[in-house]
C-alpha cells in the first residue's frame, strides 16, 4: 500500500461515515416527526372543511386548544429522538450496508500490544486485507419503516383527505385557514364567505361589428376600439364596496345586492385598469385604446364628362377601418368659392364595407352652374361621425345646348347670376330688353308674363333665395321655347320613369323590410307615371293636329297608342307593388318602356321609304327560310336518333336470343332484322337526298343574302360544310347525328348574325308588313327539336309566337284573351338540354326496360 493510500481511504471513510449518520438521523427524525405532522394535517382538513367557522366560539377555542395540546405533546416526544447518532453507530451502519463482517473499520484503528516482528508483519497484512474490503463502502437509502408502525395506512388516508379539502375549498382556502386560527370571540359563528367571482368584458361600438372582448381575471394586456364600454361584475367574497381604478382614478361599483357589485364605464383612453377591494387588488389589466381613424376618400380617376349624354363621371374609392357610413361629393363654384356647395350623395354598397369603389354619373345639366367650372371634392363619413376629404378636382359641368336665340340669352343670364348674384340691375335691364322684342319669342303671352315676373322679382325681392327662384323661371322659359310642350312632357315622362325605377330598386334591395310606406310610395310613383303618359299622348296629338294630321299614325307592328294596353300595364304594376313583387313590376316597367321607346323613336310606316321596306321584307323572308331549314334539320336529327336507337336496341337484344328460344322462331328473327335494316337504309338514303336539296337551297340563300347586304355570315358556311358531312354519312349509312347537330347550331347562329346585319343596315324590321301573308306558311323550328329555331324566332320574329301570332307580352302585342306565355330563350335552352339528356339515357341499353320504355314515350310525345 502506497503512503497516499491510507489518506485516501481515511477521507473516504470520513465522508461515508457522515452520510451514514445523516441517514440514521433521517430515519429516526421521520418516525419522530410523523405524529406532529399528522396533527397538523388533521387540523388542515378540519379547517379547510369549514367546520371551525360554524362552531360557536367556545367550541372553536376548545378545538384549537385540543389541537395545540396534541401538537405540543407529539412535538415534545419527537424532540427526544432528534439527536444526531454517534460515529460508532454510523460505522456499524456502513459495515451493515456494505455487507462487511468482522468490523473492518475498527481494525484500522486497532494496534498490536507487542513488538514481535512476526506479529507486526502479520498484523500489517491483516490491516491491508481490511483496507481492501473497505474499498466497497456504500450508504443505503434511509428506510424510516413507518409501514411497521402504521399498519392501517392512516398516513395515506390523511393525505387524500387533505387534497380533497383543498379542492373543495378552492380559492377560499387561505381565508378558511386564517379564520380557523382566529376565532370570532364574543359573537355568533360567522357563515362561510362565498368565493369571489369576477367577470369583466369590453363591448366595442356597434358600428364596428366586433365581438365583445372578455378580460382574463388573471390579468394581461388588452386593446379595445375607442368608444367601447367596459363592464365589470364582482360577486362573492367579503369586504366593502370595490373600486375600479383607471390611471389612478377610483370609480366605486354600484351594489346589486348584498354581495354583488357592477360598474359600466366608457373607455376613452388607455392605461392601467385594476379592481380593488379593501385595499387589496383583485385583478389588473393593461388597457390600450385604439382610436378610430377617419375614413379616406380619393378619386379613382379624374372626374370628367361622361362619354354619353350630359352627365359627369365621378370615379371614386373610399376606405375606413371599421366601415363606411356614407359618401358624398361637394361641388364648389370656382369663380365664387364662398357660395354654398352642391352636395350629392353617392351610393355605396350595403353592409358597412371597409373599402369600396365605384363611379357615379349624376346629370347636372339643369343646374344653374351648368357650363361653369367647379371644384369637386369627395367626403367620406364613418359611423363615428368622422369625415375624410379627398383632393379637389376641377371640371366644367356639361350644359345643354340651345338653338333658340331667346333661350340662349336666358341661359347666359342665368349663368351670369350664378357667378355674380349681386348683379341684379344688369339682369333686370337684360330682361327688359328681351321682353321689349316679343317677336323673338313668337309673341307668346306666357313667355312674356314669365319674363316680367322674373324682372319684378329681381327688383323687389331682396332675399338671397330670390336669385335661385329667378334662375328656375329662366330655365323653364328657355326649355319651353326650345322644346315646346311635346318635349316637356317627354322629359317629365322620363323623370317619372326614372323615379319609379328608383323606387322599385329600393324595394328590391331590401326585400325583408318592405313596409306599407314603401308600397304607398310605389303606388304614388305608378300614378305619376300614368299621368305623365297621358299628358305626353295629349301633347303628341296636339302637335299632329298643328301639322294637319288627323290622328296619330298607325304602326302595324306595334299598337303603341292603344290606351287600353297602357292601362293594363300600369294596373299590373300596381298589383305587383301591392303584393310585394317588385321584380314583376320591374318587368312590366321594362316592357312599357319598350313601347314608349318605340313611340319616342317615331317608328311608323310613313317614315320609311318603299325600297328599304322591300329590302327588310326580303331579309325577313330569308331569315324565315333559315328558320325552316332549322326545323327540317331538327326533324332529320329526330329520325337519325330513332334509327340509331333501334339499331342499338337490336344489337343489345341479339346476345339474349339464345336465352329466349320460345320468344320468336329462329327462322323468322334474321328475316325481321334484315327487313328493319333495309327500312332504315331506305330512310337514310331518302334523308340524304333531302339533305343535299337543303344544302343547295342554303347556297342560293347565301347568294341572295350576300346580294342584299354585301356580306354573308361565316356561320352559314359552317352550316354548308356540316350539311355536306351529314349527306355523305347518310349516303354511306353511317351515323349522321353529330354533323346534323353542328348544322343546326351553325344555322341558328347564322340566322342570329343575319338578324344583326339586317338591324345594322336597315334598322328595326317591320314584321307586320308582308309577314302576315308570307310568315304564316313559314313555320318556326318547332317541336322539341327546334329549340334553336324558336330562339331565333323569339329574337327576330318581332314578338310572335310559333303560330305567327303576336304575343301579349311583346311591345304592342294584341291581347288574344289568353294567358298563354311563349317560353323565352332561357326556357327553350333548358328544354333542349333536357331532350339531349333523355336521348343520351335512352341510348344506354343497359338501363332497366321500364325506364327505357318511359324515355322512348317521352321522346315520341315531345
Amino acid at each position: 500500500m502506497t503512503p497516499r493510500a491510507p489518506d485516501r481511504l481515511s477521507t473516504r471513510l470520513v465522508r461515508r461515515t457522515r452520510l451514514a449518520r445523516l441517514a440514521l438521523w433521517w430515519e429516526a427524525a421521520w418516525v419522530a416527526l410523523w405524529p406532529p405532522l399528522g396533527v397538523i394535517g388533521l387540523f388542515g382538513v378540519v379547517a379547510l372543511s369549514g367546520l371551525p367557522l360554524v362552531l360557536p366560539w367556545p367550541l372553536h377555542l376548545l378545538l384549537l386548544a385540543a389541537f395545540a395540546a396534541a401538537l405540543g405533546w407529539t412535538a415534545w416526544r419527537a424532540a427526544r429522538h432528534l439527536a444526531l447518532p454517534g460515529t460508532d453507530a454510523a460505522e456499524r451502519r456502513l459495515e451493515r450496508d456494505s455487507g462487511l463482517a468482522h468490523r473492518p473499520i475498527a481494525t484500522l484503528a486497532d494496534r498490536p500490544s507487542g513488538n514481535d516482528p512476526v506479529a507486526l508483519a502479520l498484523w500489517e497484512a491483516h490491516r491491508r486485507r481490511a483496507a481492501e474490503r473497505l474499498a466497497r463502502l456504500r450508504v443505503a437509502a434511509p428506510h424510516p419503516g413507518l409501514a411497521r408502525r402504521d399498519r392501517l395506512a392512516l398516513r395515506g388516508g390523511l393525505v387524500v383527505a387533505l387534497v380533497a379539502a383543498l379542492v373543495v375549498a378552492g380559492p377560499e382556502a387561505p381565508e378558511r385557514l386564517r379564520r380557523a386560527l382566529t376565532p370570532h370571540i364574543g359573537g355568533t359563528a360567522l357563515p362561510s364567505a362565498p368565493s369571489v367571482r369576477l367577470e369583466a368584458w369590453i363591448t366595442p361600438p356597434a358600428y364596428t361589428g366586433a365581438a365583445p372582448l372578455f378580460l382574463d381575471p388573471a390579468g394581461g394586456a388588452v386593446t379595445a376600439p375607442a368608444g367601447s364600454r367596459l363592464q365589470v361584475a364582482l360577486s362573492g367574497g367579503s369586504g366593502g364596496t370595490p373600486d375600479l381604478m383607471l390611471d389612478g382614478t377610483a370609480m366605486p361599483f354600484r351594489g346589486l345586492d348584498r354581495g354583488s357589485f357592477a360598474i359600466e364605464v366608457p373607455l376613452e383612453q388607455g392605461g392601467r385598469l385594476a379592481v380593488r377591494r379593501d385595499g387589496t387588488e383583485v385583478a389588473a389589466w393593461t388597457l390600450a385604446v385604439r382610436a378610430d381613424a377617419p375614413p379616406t376618400a380619393a378619386w379613382d380617376q379624374p372626374p370628367a364628362r361622361a362619354t354619353r349624354g350630359l352627365a359627369i363621371r365621378l370615379p371614386w374609392r373610399a376606405e375606413d377601418d371599421w366601415g363606411l357610413a356614407g359618401l358624398r361629393v361637394e361641388l364648389r363654384l370656382k369663380p365664387r368659392p364662398e357660395a354654398e356647395p352642391v352636395v350629392l350623395d353617392l351610393p355605396i354598397p350595403s353592409g358597412n364595407p371597409r373599402s369600396a369603389r365605384g363611379a357615379a354619373q349624376p346629370d347636372l345639366s339643369a343646374h344653374p352652374w351648368a357650363g361653369l367650372e367647379v371644384e369637386a371634392r369627395l367626403v367620406a363619413r364613418d359611423h363615428a361621425g368622422q369625415e375624410g376629404r379627398s383632393e379637389g378636382a376641377f371640371l366644367e359641368l356639361p350644359e345643354r345646348s340651345f338653338t333658340h336665340p331667346v333661350s340662349q340669352q336666358l341661359i347666359a343670364l342665368r349663368k351670369a347670376l350664378s357667378v355674380d348674384p349681386t348683379g341684379r340691375e344688369p339682369a333686370r335691364r337684360e330682361l327688359d330688353r328681351i321682353a321689349a322684342s316679343p317677336e323673338a319669342f313668337e309673341h307668346d303671352t306666357g313667355t312674356y308674363l314669365a319674363l316680367r315676373s322674373a324682372r319684378h322679382r329681381l327688383q323687389r325681392d331682396r332675399r338671397p333665395a330670390a336669385i335661385a327662384e329667378v334662375q328656375e323661371i329662366l330655365w323653364t322659359v328657355a326649355l319651353a321655347l326650345e322644346e315646346g310642350r311635346t318635349d316637356r312632357t317627354a322629359r317629365a315622362l322620363a323623370e317619372a320613369r326614372q323615379a319609379l325605377r328608383d323606387a322599385l330598386e329600393e324595394a328590391r334591395r331590401d326585400p325583408q323590410n318592405r313596409t306599407e310606406e314603401q308600397r304607398a310610395e310605389l303606388q304614388r310613383r305608378i300614378e305619376e307615371l300614368r299621368e305623365a303618359i297621358r299628358r305626353h299622348l295629349e301633347a303628341l296629338a296636339e302637335r299632329l293636329q298643328r301639322e294637319n294630321a288627323e290622328a296619330l299614325p298607325y304602326d302595324p307592328q306595334q299598337r303603341l297608342m292603344d290606351q287600353r294596353e297602357l292601362d293594363r300595364r300600369t294596373r299590373r304594376m300596381e298589383q305587383a307593388a301591392r303584393e310585394g313583387r317588385p321584380e314583376d313590376a320591374e318587368r312590366e316597367l321594362a316592357e312599357l318602356e319598350e313601347m314608349l321607346r318605340g313611340l319616342e323613336e317615331g317608328r311608323n310606316m310613313r317614315a320609311e321609304d318603299r325600297q328599304r321596306q322591300q329590302q327588310r321584307q326580303r331579309g325577313n323572308q330569308q331569315m324565315g327560310a333559315v328558320q325552316d331549314m332549322v326545323r327540317r334539320q331538327a326533324e332529320m336529327l329526330d329520325r337519325a336518333h330513332q334509327r340509331g336507337t333501334e339499331a342499338e336496341r337490336e344489337r343489345a337484344q341479339q346476345p339474349r336470343q339464345s336465352f329466349r328460344p320460345f320468344q320468336q322462331p329462329p327462322q323468322q328473327q334474321p328475316q325481321a332484322d334484315s327487313r328493319a335494316q333495309d327500312q332504315r337504309n331506305q330512310q337514310s338514303q331518302q334523308d340524304a337526298r333531302v339533305q343535299r336539296a337543303m344544302r343547295r337551297a342554303l347556297g342560293e340563300l347565301m347568294q341572295q343574302f350576300g346580294d342584299l347586304t354585301g356580306d354573308v355570315p361565316p356561320q352559314l358556311g359552317e352550316a354548308d360544310r356540316a350539311m355536306r358531312d351529314s349527306a355523305e354519312a347518310l349516303r354511306e349509312g353511317r351515323d349522321s347525328r353529330d354533323a346534323q347537330q353542328r348544322a343546326i347550331r351553325a344555322l341558328t347562329e347564322g340566322g342570329r348574325q343575319m338578324a344583326q346585319q339586317m338591324q345594322r343596315q336597315f334598322g328595326q324590321g317591320q314584321s307586320g308588313e308582308g309577314e302576315e301573308e308570307e310568315g304564316e306558311g313559314e313555320g318556326m323550328a318547332g317541336g322539341q327539336q327546334g329549340g334553336e329555331g324558336q330562339d331565333q324566332a323569339q329574337e327576330q320574329g318581332q314578338g310572335r309566337d310559333p303560330l305567327g301570332r303576336r304575343t301579349r307580352e311583346a311591345p304592342g302585342g294584341q291581347d288574344n284573351a289568353s294567358d298563354t306565355r311563349v317560353p323565352d330563350e332561357a326556357e327553350l335552352l333548358k328544354t333542349r338540354r333536357i331532350q339531349e339528356e333523355l336521348r343520351r339515357r335512352g341510348a344506354d341499353r343497359e338501363r332497366p326496360p321500364a325506364e327505357l320504355d318511359y324515355i322512348d314515350r317521352l321522346l315520341r310525345r315531345f
